[in-house]
């Protein structure tokens, strides 16, 4: 292969033109969304109304790069109860709290030893003692409290009945109920900053990393509180059961997001090293500590901080780098030191940790060694995504003009397939949000919605108007089975104070006590229809190029059920457009219940019998876990897409104006081709399209 020099040079290249700042968001992305949005309002107790905060964290939330290959595992999520909070010991209760917490909160008082526990502290681990009662005042918005007797500690359990925190620390869900594994974390939110962790913002920094702004934003931040027991204590039949480990993931956030692209680059190639080379797997299963992920993210937070930037920048080379941190963290091993980076006197090795071979591979790794490694099982598995002759160029890369030349191809074909993920993004989105909301409508109202569009907007505000289409059906739908109600209007008015500028006339229109409720439905589906137009639009905006899609589909389907013919059949002239499309990706329209009062009658029969014959896609479509996995790729049942929707439409237009027999037959090719366009397994679509050729052949044999 081409020599050492030249091989790090094409390592580092590659990496900084693939890893480049995401264009769009990732379906990693709107699942982490939907579940944050579904946690929080899936489980509420009725008695009480306590609620949970989410907050994904973890990659998910850290990296802004966006490699080639998954820098995402798991998609982690922190969570906390509304009703409580910590504070650091000898702090004072709080008078005012944020809005998310309830009107009233218990307040546990953060502790380091608990009298009579023997030998009961370790750094970062702490205990929480129940000290007060927040009640909120309605004159002022502040809090009174109430004080408690002293001695009661919260357990970190979920099978003790004294105490008041729920669930494992750590639940993992795998399988059909999502796409990717999510690792959902309890904990209890401290708003202050940690007397543990005091030394940290007024450390003496060289280099100006952190910089004061982001200092500032980590401290404000405060911390949480994990309930796990130090892996020494677990055993103990009262500290593994009471004690609490501090959590800095709001600061570490922070923090890596304020990296330059370089340090996300390098902490991405450390992490992708030790988990291909099984690293984190070299202890035996005696209770033994192992190398983590966490090791490696505070090897790279001290470095941020202890290295100048003209070490990360100047005469860039990743690979060298990258090993110059492998033997830091080696001499770590070593020395069985790893000093956490917020709480001072603390190392998070200890002499249980069985990682002498780990030290041993990675004090003899060099750049020679690692830039090869890289091409074969970093770039090699890159290439393997692209198209074939691509993955032909890697069978012979002796020469560096060779590996040189395979590496271009690969960046091209990144560079000019930016938006594929974003695809996959919109596609997940437009399945889980309606197969989602079934679930979430048990506890629909106006704070749920917020919640909902709060957590889809962080991914992108596009989503947030297409959930709110969705819930503007829903309430029409309501409306139309059981009249209108003052719940209903509010969440109506919380999801058009959201997403339109001109709301007040229809919000008007919705409280005027002399609308029927037939006109009621027509207003709210009217909105609907808007909100959906607006995300078309602005969906093509971005995707155009990608998937061949038409932005007036629910317009057309507006016209058409208004009886609207003319204009209905303008709004379909692009059945062209869709039946030849360079990309035969096809976008689609659920037909799940809330859509469904858009369609007539004839597709509701067609419909049913599809829910009918196929009882797996009547399961899915009832089952109340998250179905993303089974709807992301539109093959599902319960979808109609754009052009089987463009040609029904167009031909029912043309026959109930009376079209001449002669442009009818002309469709029938249309039909044709349209049939070759979806597979076998979309079987509405090619029922609706059987069903739009009989209705041609019947008009034509008269």
């Amino acid at each position: 292969m081409a020599n050492e020099c030249d091989v790090s040079k094409i390592v580092t290249t590659f990496l900084l033109n693939t890893c480049r700042l995401p264009p769009c968001p990732s379906h990693r992305d709107v699942e982490a969304a939907i579940h944050c949005a579904k946690l929080a309002f899936g489980h509420p107790n009725d008695k009480e109304e306590i609620r949970v905060i989410p907050l994904t964290t973890g990659s998910m939330a850290e990296f802004y790069i966006k490699p080639m290959l998954p820098h995402v595992g798991d998609i982690d999520v922190m969570y906390h109860h509304d009703n409580m909070l910590a504070i650091p010991r000898g702090h004072p209760p709080p008078t005012q709290l944020p809005a998310e917490f309830h009107n009233y909160a218990q307040v546990f008082e953060i502790i380091d030893r608990v009298p009579d526990i023997i030998d009961s502290h370790f750094p970062g681990y702490v205990y929480l003692e129940l000290r007060y009662l927040l009640t909120e005042c309605t004159d002022d918005d502040n809090y009174n409290a109430v004080e408690y007797d002293r001695g009661r500690y919260a357990a970190n359990i979920s099978d003790n009945p004294t105490y008041f925190i729920h669930g494992p620390a750590v639940c993992q869900q795998r399988g059909s109920d999502t796409m990717f594994p999510i690792d959902v974390v309890c904990c209890v939110r401290c708003l202050s900053w940690p007397p543990q962790a005091a030394y940290w913002p007024t450390r003496r920094r060289n280099y100006g990393w952190p910089d004061s702004a982001t200092l500032d934003r980590v401290v404000s931040n405060g911390c949480d509180l994990v309930g796990v027991a130090h892996r020494q204590c677990r055993q103990h039949e009262w500290m593994g059961k009471c004690q609490w480990r501090l959590s800095f993931s709001r600061a570490e956030i922070v923090l890596i997001n304020s990296w330059m692209p370089v340090q996300q680059i390098v902490y991405h190639m450390l992490r992708y090293f030790i988990k291909t080379e099984r690293l984190t797997d070299c202890a035996d299963n005696s209770g033994a500590g192992t190398l983590s992920n966490y090791h490696i993210k505070t090897l790279m937070l001290w470095a941020s901080e202890l290295k100048p930037r003209s070490w990360w920048t100047e005469n860039l080379n990743l690979v060298r780098i990258c090993v110059e941190l492998l033997n830091t963290l080696s001499a770590w091993l070593t020395d069985t030191r790893c000093p956490h980076y917020f709480i001072s006197n603390c190392n998070l090795l200890d002499k249980s940790f069985n990682v002498e071979s780990v030290a041993s591979i990675l004090i003899s790794i060099d750049e020679e060694y690692l830039s090869k490694w890289f091409v074969k099982n970093y770039i090699g598995q890159c290439a393997q995504l692209c198209p074939s002759y691509i993955v032909r160029l890697f069978c012979d890369v002796d020469t560096s003009m060779q590996l040189q030349n395979a590496v271009s191809k690969i960046v091209h074909w990144r560079l000019n397939n930016p938006f594929y993920d974003w695809w996959l993004a919109v596609d997940l989105a437009e399945s889980a949000i309606p197969a989602m909301l079934p679930v979430a409508l048990k506890s629909l109202n106006v704070r749920s919605c917020g919640c909902w569009m709060k957590e889809l907007a962080k991914v992108d505000k596009r989503f947030s108007v297409y959930f709110s289409a969705v819930v503007l059906l829903h309430v029409a739908r309501r409306i139309s089975g059981n009249g209108s109600s003052d719940e209903l209007m509010d969440i109506v008015a919380t999801v058009l104070g959201h997403n339109t500028n001109n709301s007040s006339s229809v919000l008007f229109s919705l409280r005027n006590n002399e609308l029927n409720a037939s006109e009621l439905v027509e207003i709210v589906q009217k909105s609907a229809l808007e909100h959906l137009i607006t995300y078309r639009q602005l969906i093509a905006r971005d995707l155009g190029s990608v998937v061949t899609f038409v932005t007036t589909d629910f317009e057309a389907l507006y016209a058409y059920k208004r009886g609207d013919y003319q204009r209905c059949l303008q709004f379909t002239q692009n059945v062209h457009t869709l039946l030849y499309a360079r990309i035969p990706l096809l976008r689609s329209i659920p037909l799940l219940s809330d859509f469904i009062q858009l369609f007539d009658d004839d597709i509701v029969s067609l419909t049913a019998m599809t829910l009918i014959v196929n009882p797996e896609c009547r399961e899915v479509n009832s089952d109340e876990r998250c179905p993303t996995a089974n709807f992301c790729t539109n093959n599902g049942y319960a979808y109609i897409s754009q052009l089987t929707l463009s040609l029904y439409l167009m031909i029912q237009c043309q026959l109930k104006l009376h079209h001449p027999v002669t442009s009818l037959a002309q469709t029938l090719d249309y039909i044709e081709v349209a049939h070759v366009r979806h597979p076998r397994e979309r079987v509405l679509d090619q029922l609706t399209l059987k069903l739009i050729e009989r209705n041609v052949y019947r008009t034509i044999s008269r």
